[in-house]
C-alpha cells in the first residue's frame, strides 16, 4: 500500500510503498477513503505538536472510509460499515489500523470527504464552544482566524447557537467566506484598530482565538467583564503573554483548551459531540467547508496550501 510518511523530522514527508497491517486485538483495519490536513500536521513535523509520534510515523490525524477487517475481540462493528476515525496519526495512506473504541459510525447521509474534513475542525469548536466556554444564545462571539478550518466552523456553530458572530480574517476574499458560514460583522485581521472596532460592536463575551499575536492582545483588551477566551492555537507563531492584572480587572477567564486531550481523560466529551455533528451534517444543518480536495500522491501540495495560508477552510485528501 501507499503511506505518506514523515522519517524524520524537520523533513518532507514522503510517499512510500509499505505492507498493509493487520489490525491487532481490539482494533479495526479501514481502507481509507479521505484523510483531512490540519495546521497541527505542520507542527508534528517540526516535532511541535502536543502529541508528537515518534518517527518514522504515516502522517493523517481524521480519515474516514471503510471497515475492512476486525481484530480479535471486537464486537458491534462490521466488515463494510462505514466509519470515521480520529487516530492522531496513520490516515495518509491506503489502509491503517485503529482501536475499536476509537471508531465512530457515518450516517448514509455523510460522505467520505464531509467526514475525514468534519471531526477535528467542527470538534474543535463544538467542544470548545459548547462544552468549555459555555457560549449563549444572544452572546457576542469573536473569531480570530474566522476562514480557517478551525475558526470557520466556529464562526458557523456560532451562529447556529444563536450567537452573534464577528469574524476576523485576513482580506476581502476571506472574510466573504465567513460571512456566508453566519457572521455577522466582519473585520479585517490587519485593520490597526481592531480593538476599538471590536469594542465600538460592544466587545466580547467569547473570543475563539487559533491565532495568537496581535489580533489575540487586541480581542483580550475588547472582552466583557466575564467573558471567556479561549486559546485554541497559535498559528501566527507568535504566543501571547496574558497579564494576570487585566484578569483580575475585567473578571476575565482564560480557557486552554486542546480537543485531542479529552480522548485521555474524557473521551465521551468527544464521542457524544461527534454524534451530535454527524447528526446534524446528515440532516444538511452543517456542511464542512472544504477548498481543496487531491489525491494522495498531492499531499505534499496539500501541506503547503495550509503553510502558506493559501485554503479557506479544509483541505481533504482522497485515495
Amino acid at each position: 500500500m501507499r503511506a505518506f510518511v514523515l522519517t524524520e523530522l524537520n523533513q518532507d514527508p514522503v510517499l512510500s510503498d509499505t505492507l498493509i497491517p493487520e489490525p491487532a486485538e481490539g482494533e479495526v483495519r479501514i481502507r481509507t477513503a479521505a484523510c483531512g490536513l490540519n495546521f497541527a500536521d505542520l507542527l508534528m513535523m517540526k516535532g511541535k505538536y502536543q502529541d508528537n509520534p515518534t518517527p518514522p510515523f504515516t502522517m493523517g490525524m481524521e480519515a474516514s472510509g471503510q471497515i475492512d477487517a476486525l481484530g480479535a475481540g471486537v464486537t458491534g462493528l462490521s466488515v463494510g460499515d462505514r466509519v470515521a476515525v480520529f487516530g492522531g496519526s496513520g490516515g495518509l495512506a491506503d489502509y491503517g489500523t485503529y482501536p475499536a473504541e476509537k471508531i465512530v459510525r457515518l450516517p448514509d447521509a455523510v460522505s467520505f470527504e464531509d467526514a475525514a474534513a468534519l471531526q477535528i475542525a467542527y470538534g474543535t469548536s463544538h467542544v470548545a464552544l459548547d462544552h468549555k466556554a459555555r457560549l449563549q444564545p444572544g452572546e457576542t462571539l469573536v473569531v480570530l482566524g474566522a476562514a480557517g478550518g478551525v475558526g470557520l466552523t466556529a464562526v458557523e456553530l456560532g451562529h447556529i447557537m444563536g450567537a452573534k458572530v464577528i469574524a476576523v480574517a485576513r482580506g476581502d476574499a476571506k472574510l466573504e467566506v465567513a460571512r456566508k458560514a453566519g457572521a455577522d460583522h466582519l473585520i479585517d485581521a490587519t485593520d490597526p484598530e481592531l480593538r476599538e472596532k471590536l469594542k465600538a460592536l460592544g466587545g466580547a463575551d467569547v473570543v475563539y482565538d487559533a491565532v495568537g499575536g496581535d489580533p489575540f492582545r487586541a480581542a483580550f483588551r475588547a472582552m466583557k467583564p466575564e467573558g471567556r477566551l479561549l486559546a485554541i492555537g497559535h498559528a501566527s507563531g507568535d504566543v501571547p503573554q496574558i497579564p494576570a492584572n487585566h484578569l483580575l480587572v475585567k473578571n476575565i477567564d482564560v480557557l486552554g483548551f486542546y480537543w485531542g486531550g479529552y480522548l485521555k481523560f474524557r473521551p465521551k466529551v468527544i464521542t457524544d459531540s461527534l454524534a451530535t455533528l454527524f447528526e446534524w451534517a446528515a440532516s444538511g444543518k452543517i456542511r464542512p467547508h472544504i477548498s481543496h480536495t487531491l489525491p494522495l500522491d498531492r499531499a505534499a501540495e496539500g501541506l503547503e496550501l495550509l503553510r502558506s495560508r493559501a485554503s479557506t477552510g479544509k483541505v481533504v485528501i482522497t485515495m
